[in-house]
Formats: structure tokens, sequence, C-alpha cells
């Protein structure tokens, strides 16, 4: 199998669970509010569907110059703050029904134009192009965020497995990029990422000998690189000033720096 198959099979198999959460809820259930203010059950849903929607959009550019990927930049340029949150909000209002089979059928379509791309193709995206394992690994830690939110409102416990490998990994390789959103110096030194999966397998980045490290469980650095815990709330342990600046500044996903989450009470 290849890095992009299994890539592909964890993004369906992490859908399918947060599907199966949803599918038997009801009117007041849809409108449950979750952590991320002002969106709703409804809403976390219908942000997966309308970006997998919109990376469908960009891999069909990639290959067949499909028209509809510059007209939605040119539509994202005039409010690039809003956009994204207003396209959730729009598609929220569907039927959960309808709701739930466009995104089946997203879903699918996105595999489909993921394995399709020639190799070495580059996506266009909001930001620097991406090939279609990197939109994978993308698409992959955003459906397991906004699953954790799904899970959290409704009062459940979200299963983590070992699938979370992929967001550590993007957590792990968005660093730098978290200390530039914020108009931070990178760090310099190497930082040894030790963490422990769910199925207690070791999983590590970065040199051995590393003066700098990040240890704990895997669960809890993928739910801080995805800003759903605060900081204090995890087993996270730093070792080294870079490596404890970036605990604090740590983000895995594209845009402006998030608010993140509270210490719990």
């Amino acid at each position: 199998m290849s890095l992009l198959d299994d890539l592909l099979a964890d993004l369906r198999a992490e859908g399918d669970q947060l599907y199966a959460a949803v599918a038997g809820l009801d009117a007041d259930g849809w409108a449950t509010p979750t952590p991320a203010a002002g969106w709703t059950v409804a809403t976390q849903v219908a942000h997966l569907v309308w970006t997998d929607e919109v990376a469908v959009l960009s891999a069909r550019s990639a290959t067949d110059g499909d028209p509809a990927w510059d007209e939605l930049l040119q539509r994202a340029a005039v409010d690039p703050e809003g956009f994204v949150d207003d396209g959730a909000h729009e598609v929220a209002r569907t039927e959960p029904a309808q709701l739930l089979g466009r995104w089946d059928a997203a879903r699918g379509d996105l595999a489909a134009a993921l394995t399709g791309l020639p190799a070495g193709t580059r996506m266009p995206w909001f930001g620097p192009p991406m090939s279609a394992s990197s939109m994978a690994t993308a698409r992959y830690m955003e459906t397991w965020a906004h699953s954790l939110d799904v899970h959290e409102a409704l009062g459940r416990e979200l299963e983590v497995t070992d699938r979370v490998r992929h967001v550590a990994h993007l957590g792990v390789r968005t660093r730098d990029f978290a200390f530039a959103t914020r108009g931070l110096a990178a760090p310099t030194e190497d930082v040894r990422v030790q963490l422990t999966a769910p199925s207690g397998e070791t999983w590590a980045w970065g040199a051995e000998d590393a003066a700098q490290s990040v240890t704990g469980s895997a669960a809890d650095f993928c739910r801080l690189v995805t800003q759903r815990v605060h900081r204090d709330d995890t087993d996270l342990v730093a070792v080294g000033a870079e490596a404890d600046r970036w605990l604090d500044v740590a983000q895995c996903f594209a845009g402006p720096p998030g608010e993140g989450r509270q210490p719990r009470g």
C-alpha cells in the first residue's frame, strides 16, 4: 500500500467514525453548540463538507485547469478572513440528511481526485501548493480535530487510534510555521519529539542526542497542535527553552493563529 493509499484509508476511517456519531442526531443534536464559538455540530460537519468540495476543485484545477478554482479564489480575496467560515455557515443550513449525503459524495470525489493526480503534481491552495499526500494529511487532521469538537459537544469520548500519527507528524513538521504565523523567529536548535501512541508504541522525530525535547502522549500532542486543549491540561513535558516556547505557540493548521482553549477549571 502506498503512502497516499494509507492516508486515504485512514481519512475514510476517521470520517466514518464522525459520520456514525452524527447520523442519528435529531434537530436539537445538530444544533448543539461546540467548543468553537458560534459553531454548532452542523457547522463543524458543514466545514468538512465545504473544504472537501473545495479540495476537489483544486485537484481538478491542477489536472484540467477547471476555472471553478480561480473563481473561488476571487471570492476569497474579497474577504480572506471570513470566507471559510461563511462557507461553513452556508452549508450548515442544509437539511441534515442532505448534508450527510453531500459529505459522502465529497469524500468519495476527493479520494478519487487525489488518487488520479499524476505523480509529482501539486495542487493549488490558499497557501503554498500541496501534493496529494499533503492534502490527504491535512484533510485527516481537520477531520480528526473537528470530530473532537463534535464528540465533546455531544458529551462523548472520541476513540483515539494510532491513525493520529498523521496529525503528530504534521505537528512536528509545522513547528517553524507556528512561530512564523506569530511573527516570531523559528527555533535554531533541533528538538527531539518522542510520543507514546494510543497503542503504546513509541513514535519519535529528531536526533536522539538533541539537547531539547518534547515528550508525552501522542493524543495530547495532537490535541495541542490542533489547539483543542490548553497546554496546562496535557501530559507534555518540554526540556529546553525553544521546546518550551514551541508548546506555547504550536499550530498545525493553516491560517492566522487561533485563540486556543482555556485551561480547564
